[in-house]
């Protein structure tokens, strides 16, 4: 009989109603002071346990590093790794080695290897709820709704896992190379790679089955999800599928009830999640916080820490040169860096085009502020561009043009037409969801190449890595060599 020690964690938690974080070292067997699955998933409630613990692992320090703060730490990394996000200082060191293109070729880095069992750790604690779910006592919409999660978190981790760890997803192709291995059970025995189509089916079931049981169910908050999360992952994986005329249905459905934020709301720091336009994210509440490990110790102007003191985010020249001074996402970057709004100390260096898109809240002393994983602007723009690439034009115009109206007062609307308005539709979606996760990801499915020339990227810094050809084989992230070693030759690795 199984144990696990970290459910033990949450038992014993439970007793005096406190939420256990389900840590990726759940998969360590404790043969004592530990209790059995059959006892962990014997209620309702106690499965409830555990997706609360799988959502408060999305964005807390693991492995006593803390720069591996959950999947806020993997959306770093595919900012840091593009072209639209500067480091104009080396900082502290966190994170540069994967700015400079180091770790997704280095199958020992810790950076490679902390995505591929974070998302697998959060697979395992799903296939522990799929599979015990049916025996658990309690109300049986609540089960529903635990599964549904479930499914959801085995689908986004799945996403997540074969964009990074494979060769990216070709529409025209029957996409046989090898993808991730897929895992349905709570074993621990080696299994092989699936291809990248067999991964992306598993991918589509795993959200259909969500999206069933989720159907009117009612989440507690933005952190879980529902169905409109549900259809907005949906719509991404659509996306990157070439699927146009589903990832345009998708995106559509899933920002209804999410309307579009101020151009005030969008000064404010992005980091409430109550925002009308956030879909899904978390809340750092100030006993829990994380100081130099939560996502706003690395990612805000103002917090008071030696990365953000000697390395704030900047935002590419070039990116923000495309867009008028009307637009209020450039209102959020200070071309001068002083940022005298925020009347930052002299001990914080100061470098041109700095952001204060993000910034801690209370003020400069605390780290606190939450964390957007998905909003309805994504959808607008996956919407947007799907209609484009499908050959409706004006129709992709119109939901176009409702987001720019809404960022730029003086928009007047998109003149440009075929493959430059799909680039303009493009370059917004680089502008809106700068610093939120996309942009490596971004480049990868549509098969372009990381170009950081022109514009205020420091050689040293980057390590003179300003240019790699889209065909590179560093795209696709080695598989850490603790899987190769412990797979007993099934799992094949990438290539070197």
């Amino acid at each position: 009989m199984k144990k696990y020690k970290n459910i033990a964690k949450v038992l014993l938690l439970m007793s005096v109603g406190v939420l256990s974080s389900c840590k990726s070292d759940y998969l360590e067997t404790d043969p004592t002071g530990s209790v059995s699955t059959e006892l962990a998933t014997s209620t309702v409630d106690n499965l409830s346990y555990i997706i609360n613990g799988m959502h408060r692992d999305m964005y807390l320090r693991q492995n006593g590093s803390q720069g591996q703060n959950g999947g806020t730490a993997i959306l770093i990394y595919n900012e840091v790794l593009g072209d639209d996000l500067v480091f104009p200082s080396n900082g502290n060191g966190w994170f540069v080695s994967t700015l400079r293109w180091q770790d997704s070729s280095n199958a020992s880095s810790g950076n490679l290897i902390y995505p591929y069992r974070f998302y697998y750790s959060l697979i395992k604690n799903a296939n522990l709820i799929i599979l015990n779910a049916s025996n658990a006592t309690g109300d049986p919409a609540q089960r529903d709704k635990v599964v549904g999660e479930a499914y959801a978190f085995r689908a986004y981790s799945y996403f997540m896992l074969v964009q990074l760890y494979a060769k990216r997803y070709n529409e025209n192709a029957a996409n046989t190379q090898l993808g991730v291995p897929i895992r349905l059970d709570d074993s621990f025995t080696p299994i092989a790679r699936n291809t990248v189509d067999e991964v992306y089916q598993q991918i589509n079931n795993d959200l259909a089955s969500a999206l069933s049981l989720l159907n009117g169910k009612v989440r507690s908050n933005k952190s879980h999800f529902n169905t409109n999360v549900v259809k907005g992952l949906m719509a991404r994986v659509a996306l990157v599928q070439g699927r146009y005329t589903d990832a345009a249905t998708y995106a559509k459905e899933a920002r209804q009830g999410f309307p579009l934020m101020s151009n005030a709301e969008y000064k404010q720091g992005f980091n409430d999640y109550t925002n009308a336009e956030w879909m899904w994210g978390y809340h750092i509440q100030a006993d829990q916080t994380d100081y130099f490990g939560n996502w706003m110790a690395y990612m805000s102007r103002n917090y008071n820490s030696t990365q953000i003191r000697q390395a704030p985010k900047v935002m590419s020249k070039k990116l923000f040169d495309l867009f008028p001074a009307s637009d209020v996402r450039t209102q959020v970057v200070d071309a001068t860096g002083l940022h005298a709004s925020l009347n930052l100390p002299g001990t914080y260096s100061k470098f041109p085009y700095t952001s204060q898109k993000f910034l801690s809240v209370p003020d400069n002393n605390t780290s606190l502020g939450d964390i957007s994983f998905m909003r309805a602007a994504e959808m607008y723009l996956i919407e947007a561009e799907a209609l484009a690439k499908s050959g409706k034009e004006s129709e992709s115009k119109q939901v176009f043009n409702q987001l720019e109206g809404n960022r730029n007062p003086s928009y007047a609307g998109a003149v440009t037409s075929g493959a430059a308005y799909i680039t303009e539709v493009l370059n917004s979606r680089r502008i809106e969801l700068w610093g939120e996760g996309f942009r490596f990801l971004d480049l990868k499915r549509l098969n372009q190449p990381l170009d950081r020339n022109g514009s205020n990227f420091v050689a040293s810094v980057v390590n003179g890595v300003f240019d790699v050809p889209a065909e590179d084989k560093r795209w696709t992230w080695l598989i850490p060599k603790t899987e190769i070693d412990n797979s007993k030759g099934l799992v094949v690795q990438n290539e070197l």
